[in-house]
């Protein structure tokens, strides 16, 4: 089989991105969910863990368990040692994205990240860039809903994020997702695309 083509499935917090997965999913397209993927790390990694530890201080890991809370206290408020951190994350992610990837039968790929784009060393495992997006207020509703938050926190939240027209200067393709019923035609049209060589 040939080399499999890696489509990035990305965009902002209430975009529509898990929506989208399934949409290529239920098209047979296998899906790597790089969120849920580098918790795996974190429980399985030893070797990663031992690092980790050593860049945050020698507290954060427990009884070969990472403590998320202290973690995350620590690598977000501090700059400098997030990019330590990051820089033997990002390899290990790499890593098992392409052992995943060697294990799948699809001529498609997905790799679904919020963050990939704004991650360089990532960025070579992608062939092409996807990005779902939607208006703001679509965005904001969604995520009150799912997460049960104030409006004030998801724009925050938003805010942290790189902005849908950054995203989109880097995309090959684009899905809005304020019209559910569309998506199943644009994706198809994207697989056709994709499998006929053409951006």
């Amino acid at each position: 089989m040939k080399e499999s083509s890696v489509i990035l499935c990305t965009g902002g917090i209430g975009s529509g991105k898990s929506y989208v997965v399934k949409v290529f999913n239920a098209l047979d397209i296998p899906s790597y969910d790089s969120d849920s993927r580098t918790k795996l790390l974190y429980d399985r990694d030893r070797a990663l863990l031992e690092s980790i530890n050593t860049i945050a201080g020698g507290d954060v890991v427990k009884d070969g368990v990472l403590q998320r809370a202290a973690f995350a206290a620590k690598i977000f408020s501090d700059p400098e040692m997030l990019a330590r951190v990051e820089s033997v994350v990002h390899p290990a992610v790499a890593a098992d994205f392409l052992k995943w990837k060697e294990e799948q039968q699809s001529d498609i790929v997905l790799m679904e990240s919020a963050i990939l784009l704004e991650k360089p060393l990532l960025l070579p495992l992608i062939d092409y860039v996807l990005v779902v997006h939607a208006p703001l207020e679509c965005r904001v509703e969604r995520v009150m809903a799912r997460d049960n938050v104030s409006r004030e926190r998801v724009l925050q939240r938003i805010s942290n994020q790189w902005s849908d027209s950054r995203r989109l200067e880097m995309a090959d393709y684009s899905i809005e997702t304020n019209d559910r019923d569309s998506i199943i035609e644009k994706v198809m049209e994207i697989i056709r695309k994709i499998r006929d060589g053409k951006r």
